[in-house]
C-alpha cells in the first residue's frame, strides 16, 4: 500500500510505514493527509497489533515539513496546515498498539515529532535528531515542546529547540532521547523483533497499559498541541517567519529583523 510520499506494508500482525519522498522524505500537505487517513484505518484493522515507523535508504528517516508548502501563504493557511501534522501525531500517540521508530537516518523537526509520539525508538548509530524549526523563524508545531521535555527534561529540551542543536545518537541514548542504539541497517530488524515480542502478549491488556503509563505524564497531548498551533500561528504572522522560510529556500542566511508584523 502507498500514498503520498510514503509506503505501508504488512508483517503478520505488525504494519511498518515507511517514509518514502527522497531525498529526505519531508512532509507535504497531501503526505500529512493521507498519512492520517492510513493510521485511521490501521487503527480499526483488528489484525495490526504494532505499528513501525521508518525512512526508506540509509541517510534519511524523516527531515520534517517540505518548508516549500509554508511559502507565501497568509498565517491563516499556515495555522490550518499545523493541525494536519498535529492530526498524524495525535494518530500516531493513540494508536492502542505498540508503536516504534526504526531511526535510520538523520530525524528532524515533524519527523522527531512523529518519532516522539511513538512508545519507543530506536535508532542507528549514524542517524543525528533535532528540532531546528527556529532556525526558519518557526517553532516545533507537532508536540515537540512537550513530548521532547517530558521525554528528556526541560534543560536538554531547551538546549536542542532553543540552541537548534542536533544531536548524535550516543548522546541521544544517554539522555533518554532514544531507547536503544544500533549498528546501520538493523533498526528495523530490532523493531520488529519487539514487535513479535509485544504479539505474544494481550493486545487488550496492552493498550489499557499504554493508556495508562501516557495518563501519567501530565498535561493531555491534545493541549499541548492545540498551544503550539496558537503560537505557531502569532509567530507566523511576524517578517521573521517569512524571512526564515525564504531563506531556507533561497539557500542563504537569513537576517532577523524582529519586525512583529509581515510586510505583506
Amino acid at each position: 500500500m502507498s500514498g503520498a510520499g510514503f509506503r505501508m506494508e504488512r508483517f503478520s500482525r505488525t504494519a511498518v510505514l515507511t517514509f518514502d519522498r527522497p531525498p529526505a522524505h519531508v512532509l507535504d500537505a497531501t503526505s500529512l493527509r493521507e498519512l492520517a487517513t492510513q493510521l485511521d484505518a490501521l487503527e480499526a484493522d483488528r489484525d495490526i497489533s504494532t505499528l513501525v515507523i521508518t525512512g526508506a535508504g540509509e541517510r534519511f528517516f524523516c527531515a520534517g515539513d517540505d518548508l516549500n508548502m509554508y511559502d507565501g501563504i497568509s498565517p491563516a493557511v499556515a495555522r490550518e496546515l499545523t493541525c494536519l501534522l498535529a492530526a498524524v501525531v495525535t494518530r500516531l500517540h493513540d494508536f492502542s498498539g505498540l508503536t516504534l521508530a526504526a531511526i535510520n537516518g538523520w530525524c528532524l523537526g515533524a519527523g522527531l515529532e512523529c518519532a516522539l509520539a511513538c512508545d519507543i525508538r530506536i535508532a542507528e548509530r549514524h542517524a543525528r535528531l533535532g528540532l531546528p524549526e527556529g532556525r526558519v523563524g518557526l517553532l516545533p508545531c507537532g508536540g515537540g515542546t512537550a513530548t521532547l521535555a517530558r521525554q528528556i527534561g526541560r534543560g536538554w529540551a531547551k538546549r536542542l529547540i532553543l540552541c537548534g542543536e542536533t544531536v548524535d545518537v550516543e548522546t541521544a541514548e544517554r539522555i533518554g532521547l532514544v531507547e536503544q542504539s544500533v549498528a546501520g541497517g538493523e533498526s528495523l530488524p530490532a523493531a520488529l523483533a519487539l514487535a513479535q515480542q509485544a504479539a505474544r502478549q494481550s493486545p487488550t491488556a496492552l493498550a489499557a497499559t499504554k493508556r495508562l503509563i501516557d495518563a501519567s505524564q501530565g498535561a493531555a497531548l491534545t493541549k499541548a498541541l492545540a498551544s503550539e498551533r496558537a503560537a505557531f500561528g502569532t509567530l507566523f504572522e511576524t517578517a521573521d517567519a517569512a524571512e526564515g522560510v525564504a531563506a531556507f529556500l533561497g539557500k542563504r542566511e537569513p537576517v532577523w529583523t524582529h519586525d512583529r508584523s509581515r510586510n505583506r
